[in-house]
């Protein structure tokens, strides 16, 4: 049932666009209501288990440890999304942010085997399954698929002293879109890109963000179709020609046609370039990528491959060594035949959110011989490792104290830890 959701979803949401030039900023009041009520030590909070003999807990694991869980009741929410990561520039505490149906929610996770939830922030304007949430700055910037929810800015700092549980406001809201799907954010530069939006069909949407609290709309993209998510970085791979460049690569696909990865210098975001794009054979959708530390290979997740042309999780590699002509590397089957949702590279490690089979962890570092390996997972959704659209929606690996936050449709945020950094 859920994947026939999925499908029609995505009908909807290629199905019309616009384009806007005007950037409507409202800034929230200080003085706005807040609801508060005391932090306790819920016992719903599942506590640490230790991957034993494939097992930690209920959960099959590989090399992690389960740290806690905070379950989706205990945010008073239906289902989970997207989660982030935030390491505050004053004193180095590290926070998850959450993405549910209903909001954001914020959890200090300075000691991770008991994680304290700090409050929501709530949807801009109502609930979707879909959010998506960046970092700059000590500010969070969050997008939704909910109509007319336009990007929501929020002051990061306000956990500093949080302690009681609250549902906050946002500090800014920029209206110049409806809904959205995604938002990358390049820290090098302070540009946010909005993806998935009503405007450049469906293309990126430059933001300057260096003021964090005054957003504005510079440009975009609207000539290679709908852009589903990216990566945007200060290029600094081995083709000297666009040394020190903005570069954009993006994961573009319209509703299962026309699949492809974009390569788009937007360092002029008055005049953005295309540098080059590529398909490939048996695409289902193109939906998000990453790119390896040295910037040579892209790591490409499609989410429809698995469901409709049948195999084991796909990831493909390209080497774009040069980005005006980049080709097909190679292609890594997982263990298992469920979905791959996002992707990150951290390293000589590749982190894989496998919806049902939960966090995969593939070794690449031998990844210029195409020589791949699983080298540990934590499977948040025991019940089966199915073709359908549960369990692990997103997985961050950057915290610098080595925890990994693993974010799940059903059952809330998952706070784990590689069994030898223990």
């Amino acid at each position: 049932m859920r994947k026939l959701f999925f499908l029609l979803v995505l009908v909807c949401l290629f199905s019309s666009c616009s384009k806007k030039d005007n950037d409507e900023v409202i800034s929230i009041s200080d003085d706005l209501p807040e609801t508060i009520k005391n932090i306790d030590d819920d016992d719903n909070i599942e506590g640490k288990s230790y991957c034993e003999n494939g097992i930690a807990g209920i959960y099959p694991c590989n090399g992690y440890d389960l740290l806690s869980r905070i379950p989706l009741e205990h945010f008073e929410s239906n289902e989970g999304n997207d989660s982030w990561g935030w390491t505050d520039s004053l004193n180095g505490k590290e926070y998850a942010l959450m993405g549910l149906d209903d909001g954001t929610a914020f959890v200090d996770i300075s000691n991770p085997e008991i994680p304290l939830y700090l409050g929501k922030l709530p949807s801009a304007t109502v609930n979707s399954s879909w959010r998506d949430i960046k970092v700059f700055k000590d500010y969070a910037f969050i997008v939704s698929e909910a109509p007319g929810h336009g990007l929501q800015v929020f002051d990061l700092s306000k956990l500093r002293s949080d302690k009681t549980e609250q549902i906050f406001e946002s500090d800014v809201n920029l209206n110049a879109f409806g809904n959205a799907h995604n938002i990358a954010i390049n820290k090098d530069s302070g540009f946010a890109y909005v993806l998935g939006s009503k405007l450049f069909d469906g293309g990126p949407v430059f933001i300057d963000i260096n003021s964090p609290l005054n957003p504005y709309i510079v440009g975009g993209y609207s000539f290679s179709s709908y852009t589903h998510d990216a990566q945007v970085v200060k290029y600094n791979g081995p083709d000297i020609r666009f040394k020190e460049k903005e570069i954009l690569f993006g994961s573009n696909s319209i509703g299962g046609e026309n699949n492809q990865i974009i390569i788009l210098d937007v360092t002029d975001k008055k005049n953005p370039e295309l540098i080059s794009s590529i398909e490939y054979s048996n695409a289902g959708y193109t939906h998000q990528g990453w790119l390896s530390d040295d910037h040579k290979y892209f790591f490409l997740g499609d989410e429809l491959d698995e469901l409709t042309i049948g195999h084991r999780t796909k990831t493909r590699v390209f080497d774009i060594q040069n980005l005006e002509n980049p080709i097909i590397h190679n292609i890594y089957y997982g263990q298992l035949a469920s979905i791959d949702h996002n992707l990150y590279v951290k390293g000589p490690k590749l982190y894989i959110s496998n919806y049902t089979a939960g966090m995969r962890v593939v070794d690449i570092k031998n990844i210029n011989d195409k020589e791949f390996k699983e080298v540990g997972f934590f499977d948040t959704y025991p019940s089966d490792n199915s073709t359908n659209y549960f369990g692990a929606w997103n997985v961050y690996p950057f915290l610098s104290s080595g925890v990994i936050l693993i974010s799940d449709i059903n059952s809330g945020l998952f706070i784990v830890k590689s069994s030898n950094d223990l």
